[in-house]
């Protein structure tokens, strides 16, 4: 009965446009890249779906500083950090962590955690407990969402960056605890969140910002400091979460803020205290990523990122303007996201396809990740794209588009 429930559900998502596939990859993160969908043979394809925005995740530097971390450290961590996995490794991360976010959040402490997700949870059911209110963006990663679903706290959320209906739902709250939730950079659209003004409420309104930076960690900011950086704020009421699995290259997740937030965390955060501790070969190897991160090189990936933004928006622009018949809209993203929406699911399963053969793999994005109506292709740009590979990308959306123009006039 559930297996033919179950075939029933895939049927009718399949239908839909919905259902979802792996590629294996057979090589490591880089714009040129070998994979493979199942069933089929791995291809060569040219990338442009991993959110490795620095081109950090294969940089000789930090496969050395991981198999150093493996050689000191050894391979994992043996139990969670409040039983024996709490090593040298991550209590150093942490302190560089909180230094690197005490311009912002003052005497900060950092927490350190396996994946941005379960950093997520773990605020906002701590913090959400019965005495809180939880203010959400409605286009919040889903982390951010289950996180809230999850605690005792109940919550309101918000069109997508609505500060008017925010203020109206902070000024009619009558919870001792307010906790607005934001991403910093929205991961399906690109845009910023209006951090200076979300912090202007929070400080109005006696009330916590929470600010999921994934997207804006180590490409953002003073070097490469995160959205609150690039914002220039600075308070305690700041709750940050910065993951390492994106321009860091590597893997897990870390909170800053006030010391008694992260105390409160170690003691009764789940997803933190019921969990073994990530490798201390990888926290080992964070701490090469924050060094690159915040030099030279780092500096000058940042800029090379900005290059490949400005030159595929220029470009992608110039092909909507000379196609008006197609429909697409291109996000108002300034941010390595960039997705170009098309709307139906169909539509943009077909472009997808037709990138793929082409040797481009740019992923199709459809509800429920998105709202319904505004499926979309979500381009992510890398500092180890070159401008020959925004032009083959670029290149290969006109000859869909003429395809799809055709069909269409059949």
């Amino acid at each position: 009965m559930l297996i033919d429930h179950l075939n029933q559900q895939l049927r009718e998502r399949e239908a839909q446009g919905l259902r979802r596939q792996r590629r294996t990859a057979e090589s490591p993160c880089a714009p040129q890249q070998r994979a493979a969908l199942p069933g089929q043979a791995a291809r060569d394809l040219l990338a442009f779906c991993s959110n490795d925005y620095l081109g950090l995740a294969n940089h000789p530097t930090l496969i050395e500083a991981l198999a150093e971390g493996a050689r000191r450290h050894g391979a994992g961590s043996g139990a969670s950090h409040l039983i024996s996995g709490h090593s040298q490794a991550h209590a150093a991360l942490e302190e560089e962590l909180a230094a690197w976010m005490a311009p912002c959040i003052p005497d900060a402490q950092a927490l350190s955690f396996c994946t941005g997700y379960m950093a997520n949870l773990a605020l906002l059911t701590a913090l959400g407990d019965a005495s809180a209110t939880v203010f959400a963006d409605k286009l919040n990663h889903a982390s951010l969402i289950d996180g809230a679903l999850l605690a005792k706290a109940p919550m309101q959320r918000y069109a997508h960056r609505n500060l008017t209906v925010l203020a109206d739902q902070l000024a009619r709250c009558t919870t001792p605890i307010k906790l607005i939730v934001t991403d910093a950079v929205f991961s399906m659209d690109g845009d910023l969140a209006d951090l200076p003004e979300l912090l202007a409420l929070a400080e109005r309104f006696d009330a916590w910002l929470i600010v999921d930076d994934a997207h804006g960690f180590g490409v953002l900011g003073a070097q490469g400091r995160g959205s609150l950086s690039h914002f220039d704020l600075c308070s305690e009421r700041l709750i940050y979460m910065g993951t390492l699995g994106k321009a860091a290259g590597l893997g897990g997740a870390f909170v800053a803020a006030h010391p008694s937030v992260i105390d409160w965390l170690v003691q009764t955060a789940r997803p933190y205290i019921y969990t073994t501790a990530t490798p201390p070969a990888l926290a080992h190897a964070v701490r090469e990523s924050l060094r690159l991160i915040g030099g030279d090189e780092g500096e000058r990936r940042r800029a090379q990122l900005r290059q490949r933004i400005g030159e595929l928006r220029t470009q992608l622009a110039a092909l909507i303007e000379s196609r008006p018949g197609l429909g697409w809209q291109l996000a108002a993203s300034d941010t390595a996201i960039q997705p170009l929406i098309v709307g139906d699911n169909a539509t943009a399963l077909a472009l997808a396809a037709a990138l793929d053969a082409r040797g481009l793999w740019v992923p199709a994005i459809r509800p429920p990740t998105v709202p319904a109506g505004t499926a979309r292709l979500r381009i992510t740009l890398s500092a180890a794209h070159t401008p020959q590979d925004v032009q083959r990308l670029v290149d290969g959306l006109s000859h869909a588009a003429d395809a799809l123009l055709s069909e269409a006039t059949a």
